[in-house]
């Protein structure tokens, strides 16, 4: 069961995806949020594959946009060690405010080019 906010995200991402796509030169860095955690990945469509990525499982306790910040500069640095520089930015359906800005800001800050 999903609510109507969850559905309208979704009906965004979909309209997202048909313009955004990843390829091997520009791989799509796509970001997903929880209500506690924040996860993000670097993805070749062509090939379906996952190049890099990052989360926040794993982080000591600190404030969200904090949190989203470093997954930012973790997952630049990952995929930068995968030989990634430039990314299209695929914000998933949500807003391009508050943690999912910070983690592209955190990924620009690392390295990343979008």
């Amino acid at each position: 069961m999903t609510t109507k906010k969850v559905e309208r995200r979704i009906k965004i991402k979909y309209r997202i995806r048909k313009k955004v796509n990843g390829t091997a030169e520009r791989p799509r860095l796509s970001v997903f949020r929880s209500n506690k955690q924040i996860y993000a990945q670097v993805i070749n469509d062509d090939a379906g594959v996952t190049l890099a990525s990052a989360s926040s499982l794993k982080m000591d306790k600190m404030p969200k946009k904090e949190q989203a910040q470093k997954v930012g500069e973790l997952l630049a640095q990952n995929a930068l060690a995968a030989g990634v520089t430039a990314v299209v930015f695929d914000r998933n359906g949500y807003l391009y405010h508050g943690r999912v800005k910070e983690l592209a800001d955190g990924a620009r800050k690392g390295g990343l080019n979008f």
